[in-house]
């Protein structure tokens, strides 16, 4: 399973992005069998499969017919067996790219999330070199990667939700109860949730009872929102009271506890104009004075 420096940078991408860690970690799990990295020629490589058919699609003339002879391409989505080995596959690759390589890159998925460099340009690369450099680039890129594929493609609210079936469908396609992607899915999700409530002791919602730095930061960007409070990093009564008005204020369910949801909606607010900041100065500046 995932060693615990991946995990940290699972947690630090899930967090910027505003995604659950336990549920970025549950993808990458049942995407990836809990492997990043294959060692190919004395290097740590993600782990890449090869298709034929996208190759096939993206040559012509000669190189389509070297490619075809070669039983690198085929117009038959399948018809090229990936070897067993990531060594092979590289191997594999690499006899790919000597007939084109750029179309041999975007015919080929990329690391922990499985992304097709085909989708080089969608997701905002300048070149399909350019995301095979982030796949290459370490755990960090892996994570990276799979994460903006996951936000382009507007699967971060049902990831979030645990609607494992609407996720599954956007991520692995509409054949996905065909493999129990979505149960798989929730398995590993249930793992990962209960992990990071056992791991350290430290728990992944700030709410009433919780204490330490975390609980300062999130009462710091209450204040600086407008909100009265004491920053003595203890989560009492009046951090959860103002933590239900700026849920109400940004649409959010009030329960008071401090979430996925919750950190993404404050993230934003914090890199606010100056214009809003102003307002919300002025709000604070009521509330300490009493004034209207």
């Amino acid at each position: 399973m995932f060693s615990d420096a991946v995990k940290k940078e699972a947690h630090a991408a899930a967090t910027l992005a505003g995604i659950e860690p336990a549920a970025l970690l549950a993808v990458m799990e049942v995407e990836s069998g809990g492997r990043l990295f294959a060692v190919v020629n004395g290097r740590n490589e993600p782990l890449i499969r090869f298709e034929g058919h996208y190759f096939d699609r993206r040559l012509t003339g000669a190189k389509q017919a070297r490619a075809r002879e070669l039983a690198l391409a085929s117009p038959m989505a399948g018809a090229v067996a990936n070897p067993s080995t990531q060594a092979g596959r590289w191997a594999m690759l690499g006899r790919a790219t000597e007939i084109d390589a750029r179309a041999a890159y975007e015919s080929t998925s990329w690391g922990v999330g499985q992304v097709m460099g085909a989708h080089w340009l969608w997701l905002g690369f300048a070149n399909v070199q350019a995301l095979v450099a982030e796949a290459r680039s370490g755990a960090a890129g892996q994570i990276g990667l799979m994460v903006r594929y996951i936000d382009k493609s507007g699967l971060i609210k049902p990831l979030n939700a645990r609607d494992w079936g609407a996720f599954a469908h956007g991520y692995n396609g509409p054949g996905y109860a065909k493999n129990a992607y979505d149960r798989k899915l929730a398995a590993a999700y249930a793992r990962h949730a209960s992990g990071s409530r056992q791991s350290a002791g430290v728990d992944p919602l700030l709410r009433q009872g919780s204490k330490g730095d975390a609980v300062a930061d999130l009462q710091r960007q209450l204040v600086r929102l407008g909100h009265s409070l004491q920053i003595d990093g203890l989560f009492g009564p009046a951090t959860r009271e103002a933590v239900r008005r700026f849920q109400k204020e940004n649409g959010l369910v009030a329960d008071g506890i401090v979430g996925v949801r919750t950190r993404a909606a404050l993230g934003g607010t914090i890199s606010e104009s100056p214009a809003r900041w102003w307002d919300v100065l002025k709000a604070s500046l009521s509330r300490i004075l009493g004034v209207a």
